[in-house]
């Protein structure tokens, strides 16, 4: 298993650069809807839909609604004056709130399982609001500064991308060497609170480095490492939230494109909880 994730993850990792810092805005964009479309369609099973036909509709709805979203807003038009366009500020807004919702939901697990697995439309609607804002933080981070320096918000999506790598990776180390405790049993039987606490430590780390490589100023110290920190923590809990809705619906990964890492949405879970709490805590910390 291991030598499969380092294999895909040594495929992937280059891909992923290429579309950060090598595609116009809009190829971007373009590559970043087709993966949410993908994600979709491995959400619908968890949200309990069987038929084709119903999957296909509901991964229809969230491309049609990225779509609408590049079509209505222009990507040069998602910040103006170094102010977020409304529309992506609620979105963001709503990404964040359900996130919150989200941690006390697995917080909460098993009991709070009555309050949702009933119902398919519930969590469909918990899918939209899982890919539909992390779609809308991608785009706006990327297009930071797009104008005057293009570069500019790949770097920092760059960041947010090693924060989660590195939350990912010294969870799973740490908590093969010293795991002994669990963290959520009821949700991820696998994660430990030693693994939580050896992510936490390499994203710090990287945040340590970051600092120094940029030179943020004395007086960001503490927004730039409160945002970084809330990003890692909530990034666990975007995963811990996707393993909640899988054992819920009795699947084990939510597909099998990427050997050793299970589908898309496996492979996203953590950046889609990362991408709009991180957006909107550099937007009221940082900008």
């Amino acid at each position: 298993m291991l030598k499969q994730r380092l294999i895909t993850a040594l495929i992937l990792l280059p891909l992923a650069l290429y579309c950060v810092f090598g595609l116009a805005l809009e190829w971007f964009a373009a590559v970043i809807t087709v993966v949410m479309i993908g994600a979709a369609w491995e959400w619908s099973p968890i949200m309990g839909l069987k038929r084709p036909l119903s999957r296909v509709l509901y991964t229809l709805s969230v491309g049609l609604a990225l779509a609408g979203l590049q079509w209505w807003i222009p990507l040069s038009q998602i910040w103006q004056a170094e102010q977020l366009h409304p529309v992506y500020f609620w979105l963001l807004i709503a990404g964040g709130g359900w996130w919150a919702i989200a941690t006390l939901l697995v917080l909460n697990y098993p009991g709070s399982r009555r309050l949702w697995s009933r119902t398919r439309s519930i969590v469909g609607v918990f899918g939209y609001l899982t890919l539909i804002p992390a779609a809308a933080g991608m785009f706006a981070v990327r297009s930071l500064n797009y104008t005057t320096e293009p570069l500019f918000g790949g770097f920092v999506l760059l960041f947010i991308l090693l924060l989660v790598w590195a939350a990912d990776v010294g969870a799973y180390f740490a908590g093969v060497r010293y795991g002994r405790n669990k963290l959520m049993p009821a949700v991820s039987p696998g994660k430990t609170m030693e693994g939580l606490c050896g992510g936490v430590a390499l994203a710090f780390v990287v945040m340590m480095v970051v600092a120094q490589w940029i030179q943020v100023p004395a007086a960001d110290y503490s927004g730039f490492y409160f945002t970084g920190l809330l990003t890692v923590v909530v990034s666990v809990f975007g995963d811990l939230t996707e393993s909640m809705f899988k054992r819920c619906a009795g699947v084990k990964d939510s597909g099998a494109l990427l050997p050793g890492h299970g589908g898309l949405l496996d492979r996203i879970d953590s950046l889609t909880a990362a991408l709009p709490v991180f957006t909107l805590a550099y937007l009221w910390l940082l900008l």
